[in-house]
């Protein structure tokens, strides 16, 4: 399987960054190749609402940003750790090595700036068997969120230390990830996105053997 599914090398932040505002959202994301169009969880075929990716990186963090097409953007929650998962997300799952992972990192961000930040054990890729340690809040992580529903459209950023994530000396060049996006109109059914899809029908984004692979 793991020949089949997407990687990506993530090219280092851009040198001019540094001397651009401390907002990240007036750096040069432009500049970063995308990652392809997301697909719907089940695999057949791209979302309607889509979703641009950039990745970068330098030496102390992962930088993430998502831009979301959104003709009906909405959210109730406001709270960090609140089940914005119910409502309209975007979320990243990471784990360090090539392995498919048995515990990983979610992350979850709606259009209010809300965020989830978790660790997850899931031993069997079976909801029955997975564990969400809410109580875990990524030591920090940076995260902005703005939107213009004028032309249906919302933005996230994450900034997620490595440390966090892999604490150790030697920082991982291969990581094992999924981008994912839950769009939810009050007029359509809801709709269920990811860089790698999951192959599930009702979507379960918990499909740890369907992460793709990110190269340093």
């Amino acid at each position: 399987m793991t020949s089949t599914l997407p990687h990506h090398h993530v090219p280092r932040s851009p040198i001019a960054w540094g001397n651009q505002p401390a907002d990240p959202a007036g750096w040069t994301w432009d500049a970063l190749p995308a990652l392809p169009s997301f697909i719907l969880a089940d695999g057949s075929g791209l979302a309607r609402q889509q979703t641009l990716t950039r990745v970068c990186h330098d030496a102390r963090s992962l930088y993430v940003r998502f831009d979301c097409d959104d003709r009906d953007i909405w959210g109730t929650c406001t709270r960090r750790d609140e089940p914005i998962y119910e409502e309209e997300v975007v979320e990243l799952f990471i784990s360090p090595g090539a392995a498919t992972p048995v515990r990983y990192y979610e992350f979850e961000v709606n259009p209010n700036g809300a965020l989830l930040d978790a660790m997850i054990y899931n031993p069997t890729s079976e909801r029955a068997e997975l564990v969400v340690d809410l109580s875990w809040d990524c030591p920090a992580l940076r995260w902005e969120t703005g939107r213009d529903d004028l032309v249906g459209r919302w933005w996230t950023i994450l900034i997620i230390p490595w440390l966090a994530l892999a604490p150790t000396d030697d920082l991982p060049t291969t990581w094992r990830a999924n981008f994912y996006r839950i769009e939810r109109p009050r007029d359509v059914e809801a709709e269920f996105s990811c860089w790698s899809p999951t192959m599930t029908h009702p979507a379960d984004f918990h499909k740890p053997a369907y992460f793709g692979t990110l190269l340093l």
